[in-house]
Parts: C-alpha cells; sequence; structure tokens
C-alpha cells in the first residue's frame, strides 16, 4: 500500500490561474493537483489534494493528516504569516510537514516575510511558482 501525502491548501489559492497570475503564475490549482498526483507515483506516494477557505477546515485536516498520512505538505497562503491554530496543530502531530509558498514571501511586502509555521516544519519552499509543490514531494521522500 502507497503512503500517503496530504497536500493542503489555504485560503485564495482556489483563485490560482485567475488571481495575479503575475506573482502566483497561470496554472489552476487542479492542475497543481494533477503534477502533484503525477510527481507523487514514482515516489511511492499517493496525495490527498485539499483547499480551503477557512483557518478550522485546514486545523481539522492536519489532525487528520496526523492519524493517517505519512507526511503533510501546506501551502497556507495568508494564514501563514497570522494563524497561531496553525502553528499549534502542526505542533501536535508526529509527521513531517512542510511549508510552501509560490512566490518568494521574503522579495514581497514585509507583513509577508514572518512565517508563524517555520518553527514547527522540517522545511519551507518558496519562490518556485508550482514547481514549489513537486519540490515539496520530493524532500518529503527524502524525510520519510
Amino acid at each position: 500500500m502507497a503512503k500517503t501525502v496530504f497536500v493542503l491548501n489555504g485560503p485564495n489559492l482556489n483563485a490560482l490561474g485567475k488571481r495575479e497570475p503575475g506573482i502566483y503564475g497561470g496554472k489552476s490549482l487542479d492542475d497543481i493537483g494533477e503534477d502533484c498526483r503525477a510527481a507523487a507515483k514514482p515516489l511511492g506516494f499517493d496525495v490527498e489534494f485539499r483547499q480551503t477557505n477557512h483557518e478550522g477546515d485546514l486545523v481539522d485536516w492536519i489532525h487528520e493528516a496526523g492519524d493517517k498520512a505519512a507526511g503533510i505538505i501546506l501551502n497556507p497562503g495568508a494564514y501563514g504569516h497570522t494563524s497561531i491554530a496553525l502553528h499549534d496543530a502542526l505542533r501536535s502531530v508526529a509527521v513531517p510537514a512542510i511549508e510552501i509558498h509560490l512566490s518568494n514571501i521574503h522579495a514581497r511586502e514585509e507583513f509577508r516575510h514572518k512565517s508563524m509555521i517555520a518553527p514547527v516544519v522540517v522545511g519551507m519552499i518558496c519562490g518556485f511558482g508550482p514547481a514549489s509543490y513537486t519540490l515539496a514531494l520530493q524532500a518529503i521522500a527524502e524525510r520519510i
């Protein structure tokens, strides 16, 4: 049986492909999900790919991943800069997690430079557009 990696996406990522393509690229989140599933197969993973605009859903999914997944890849969107709840949820699970962002958050507005998630994940990947997801899958494979 293949291991499962939860790929969780936060607010506004459902608008990818339409929202600020100069920053986030032209791929839709569905396209990125397909890319993740294809990249995960040779690594021996299945991908559970989800998106929500609600912080509590992400918390619930992180807890679920703690029971069911080999790892978590989280694109928290704006919640990455503000959410102590996501920080605490990630601390409560015993599976490796990686934070990702499509854009380089350190080259953008100053309020995006601080991550509430970074202290409780094994690493962060940002600035590589949709490839951030597949890079994170490779990193999870190395970590597990």
